[in-house]
Parts: C-alpha cells; sequence; structure tokens
C-alpha cells in the first residue's frame, strides 16, 4: 500500500454550499503530487447568484464564469479526475457537500467517496490554537501564499495529510486511521430522484420558494439562550461531534439557534469558557487572522490562555461553524 489520495476544495458563490464557482484538485500517490487540476464554473440554475461576502473572500466574480460550464456538465470531468481514491478536504463535511448538494439542485445522482478531514486529523495531531488551513498548512511547512484560490487550497490540503501520516509514520491513508484508531468516513452514493435530499439543499429549495425565514438582525447583548444535550444520532464524522462549544460575540443567527445547531451535530454547548471548552465560534466577522492580531473578545483571550497552558481548545470562525453545521456560511477554512 502506499499514500495515495486526492485532495479537492471547493469555493461557492453564495451561503449555499451547492453554489461551486471553482474548484481545486492534487492527485498524491506515494506521498507525492503528481498531478492537478482546476476549473472555473458556473453554480447550478437558480443557485448562482454571488454573494458580496463571497466574493470578497476569493474575488471569483459573475463575469469571471459568464462562459463557462455549470457545475452539473463539468462533474463528469471532476469525477473522472478524482476517480476511485479516498477524498481529501480541509472541512471535508462542507467539500462532500457541496458536491452533493451541488449535484442535487442539478438533478443527477452522485457516488459514493471513502473521504478523510484534514481539519479532524489536525485536531488529533496538532496542537494549535486555530486549525483553519492557513495554521494547519504552517504547521506542516506548506506554503500558502493565496488563500482561498481553489487550486492552491487543494495543494496545501494534500500537503498537510502527507504531512501527518510522515509524522505517524504511516504508508497509505488506511495505515494512518488504523494507527489513530479512527474509521475512513464514508458519503454514500445518492439519486435525487429517489434519495431523499440533504437538509442544506431543502433550506435552498424553500428559500427559492419563499418558504424560508429571513432572520433580522440582532443588535444589543447577545440572548444566550438554553444549552441543549448533544443529539444522539448525530455523525460522528462531524468536525463538532463530541465538542464543546462556547460561542461569543454578535453572530448572524441567534445563539439560542447556534447552541441548537451545534448539539444537532453531537457537540455540547456551553455559556462560559471552562477547562471543558474544546472549542470556541467567534462573531463579530472574526477570522483566523485575528488570532495574531489582537483583534479579540474576553472569551478569545481566555481561550488562548488555556491553549498557552496546554488545554486542547481551537478558535473558529462562524463562517467556519456554519459550514460545519450545514449553514450559509462563506468561509469554511
Amino acid at each position: 500500500m502506499s499514500l495515495d489520495f486526492t485532495a479537492i476544495d471547493f469555493e461557492t458563490a453564495n451561503g449555499f454550499r451547492g453554489s461551486p464557482c471553482a474548484v481545486g484538485l492534487s492527485k498524491v500517490r506515494g506521498g507525492v503530487i503528481v498531478e492537478e487540476a482546476s476549473w472555473l464554473m458556473r453554480p447550478p440554475e437558480n443557485h448562482d447568484a454571488f454573494d458580496y461576502h463571497n466574493v470578497r473572500i476569493h474575488g471569483i466574480r459573475p463575469e469571471h464564469v459568464a462562459d463557462r460550464p455549470r457545475f452539473g456538465d463539468l462533474f463528469p470531468e471532476i469525477g473522472a479526475f478524482i476517480g476511485d481514491d479516498v477524498l481529501a478536504a480541509h472541512n471535508a463535511a462542507f467539500d462532500l457537500g457541496v458536491i452533493r448538494s451541488g449535484l442535487e439542485v442539478s438533478g443527477l445522482p452522485g457516488p459514493a467517496y471513502d473521504y478523510v478531514c484534514t481539519v479532524m486529523l489536525s485536531r488529533r495531531c496538532y496542537s494549535l490554537v486555530s486549525n483553519s488551513l492557513p495554521f494547519a498548512a504552517e504547521e506542516a511547512g506548506v506554503p500558502l501564499v493565496n488563500h482561498h484560490d481553489a487550486a492552491e487550497d487543494a495543494r496545501a490540503c494534500a500537503g498537510i495529510l502527507i504531512d501527518i501520516a510522515a509524522r505517524n509514520q504511516a504508508n497509505s491513508i488506511a495505515e494512518l486511521y488504523l494507527s489513530l484508531g479512527l474509521s475512513i468516513p464514508q458519503q454514500q452514493a445518492f439519486d435525487p430522484t429517489r434519495d431523499s435530499l440533504s437538509k442544506a439543499t431543502l433550506t435552498a429549495l424553500a428559500a427559492l420558494g419563499g418558504t424560508d425565514p429571513v432572520r433580522p438582525f440582532r443588535s444589543g447583548w447577545p440572548e444566550e439562550g438554553d444549552n441543549p444535550a448533544p443529539s444522539p444520532d448525530a455523525e460522528p464524522g462531524n468536525p463538532l461531534y463530541g465538542q464543546t462549544v462556547v460561542f461569543t460575540g454578535q453572530l448572524a443567527m441567534p445563539r439560542p439557534e447556534a447552541k441548537i445547531r451545534s448539539a444537532e451535530m453531537g457537540a455540547r454547548p456551553e455559556s462560559r469558557v471552562t477547562a471543558r471548552t474544546s472549542v470556541l465560534v467567534v462573531g463579530d466577522g472574526f477570522d483566523a487572522g485575528d488570532l495574531r492580531s489582537g483583534r479579540l473578545t474576553g472569551k478569545a483571550k481566555r481561550v488562548l490562555e488555556l491553549h498557552d497552558r496546554g488545554q486542547s481548545i481551537e478558535v473558529l470562525s462562524e463562517g467556519e461553524f456554519l459550514q460545519m453545521v450545514g449553514g450559509g456560511g462563506v468561509c469554511r477554512n
């Protein structure tokens, strides 16, 4: 066996994960990147509006993809590049969700994929205050100059997985997961004409019909609400599963709803940072770079102190959190 896989990264036009406008892929054989591919594309019809916040992050505008094929037309080429490989992605719940939702709204079936999430592996194998792609790439010694360029992000993801395998003296994905006591997760094959649609797709379709509620922005001190118990039906492959989550700052959604969404993913929401806290979600437009600039809330500063003392704890932006719970975030990593 050898370390063989394909790393993938999508950028999306708007908050719906089924709106891909760019993809990057890096194919690895024997622990070495041997081939790369990337495409710009039009998102599926009726889901191709470009949101200002997404454009600000990745720089792709409607005119850049106006003459490109739609995702559904391009997917045969993407799928052919992947072949039977294990897929690696940084926050795989997002990128695998892009494939599923993008095909669902295109009326197309999707294949099954074994996959690995380098956010999950970074969390297990590194000790970082943020497992966002720039921090994990830096730890792995992988150059990342143009974050949110799909090709470069896929290349960085591949480098992180190669580094983690080397640190664990693993010669294959199967050997790496065995050494960590984990099972390789799989996204099942699906046919939207026969199978139930994903929650993200159902929400997007409801919004098209005008039945999706519009959440008003709420200023002032956020209402904490109750702390619901983790769902016993949650998917163990989600990056929030088994985590103890605290929220700080103003979120786009009401904080009680954020707690419910995290509990649905198998997390335990709490209201203050303690020795149990393993994830802090920061609102107010925070991104991982703010950890270095010092633009932090009191809770975030407390997290940095606990991390420096050896507590395993991680900081997420609201966008990263929303992608993990299947919501309308704009920045995954």
